[in-house]
């Protein structure tokens, strides 16, 4: 029998291919995302689709105190937990307006940590577990574009790591994901480069497969492995003097 798969941030383009993706293999699903009861047509898709239960659970990653009692709410432990919060914010504007850099921090990166330490430990209680994380490349180094972004994403890296290696003895593991570009609303207004940009779809079949294998940390398309260790690799004396 398929344990629940819950996905967290469950409205974003990315989240919803992904509960899709999983529903296909006959797991029950998960959604959790703030003003929930607005997943209604998901729901009903993805039961009518897939033939699977769909719950919906009102969740805000922000609200820290309330984790715990948010998982323990939840009709079953998830067999898979998959985490797709995170706003992107403009960096101009997060610069500028300390209120949005600390909403953009803290949505990457201490809601997300905050849930999974929970998570793990309710893992770690039943013996098993995955815990799937969605980063980003920008967080492979900080750059002029998207610092703040990107910072709160490599805390959130950093993070998944040293869950992944901490429960690597205890039978729960953790992935990192490493989306690059993906076709979404939150990208819409971008001009995007077509051989680095996924589809939604695509990071779905991205995770089932990490999740299958058990893969650590997972760039969804392979050349953003070779882009980023190029880019990680230019000294800070000349990096310091482009814009990217």
């Amino acid at each position: 029998m398929n344990l629940p798969v819950l996905i967290l941030g469950a409205r974003s383009d990315m989240a919803r291919a992904t509960a899709r993706a999983f529903a296909a293999l006959g797991h029950p699903i998960q959604l959790a995302a703030r003003d929930a009861d607005s997943l209604g047509p998901d729901k009903a898709d993805l039961e009518t689709r897939y033939s699977v239960e769909v719950t919906l659970h009102e969740f805000n990653a922000l609200d820290v105190a309330g984790h715990a009692a948010f998982i323990d709410g939840l009709p079953a432990l998830p067999g898979i937990a998959i985490c797709a919060v995170g706003t992107m914010g403009e960096q101009e504007e997060n610069e500028k307006d300390p209120a949005r850099a600390v909403a953009v921090l803290r949505s990457n990166f201490e809601g997300p940590a905050i849930l999974f330490g929970v998570l793990a430990e309710r893992f770690v209680n039943r013996g098993s577990g995955t815990l799937v994380g969605i980063s980003s490349v920008a967080g492979d180094r900080g750059r002029a574009s998207n610092y703040v972004y990107g910072s709160a994403k490599a805390g959130f890296t950093a993070f998944l790591s040293g869950l992944r290696n901490r429960l690597a003895q205890k039978n729960v593991h953790v992935v990192t994901v490493k989306p690059g570009f993906v076709n979404t609303a939150m990208t819409a207004h971008l001009d995007l480069p077509a051989k680095l940009t996924a589809e939604p779809d695509e990071v779905a079949g991205a995770i089932v497969k990490a999740v299958k294998k058990q893969r650590n940390i997972i760039y969804v398309r392979p050349i953003w492995w070779l882009v980023m260790s190029i880019i990680c690799a230019v000294p800070e004396m000349v990096f310091k003097k482009t814009s990217i």
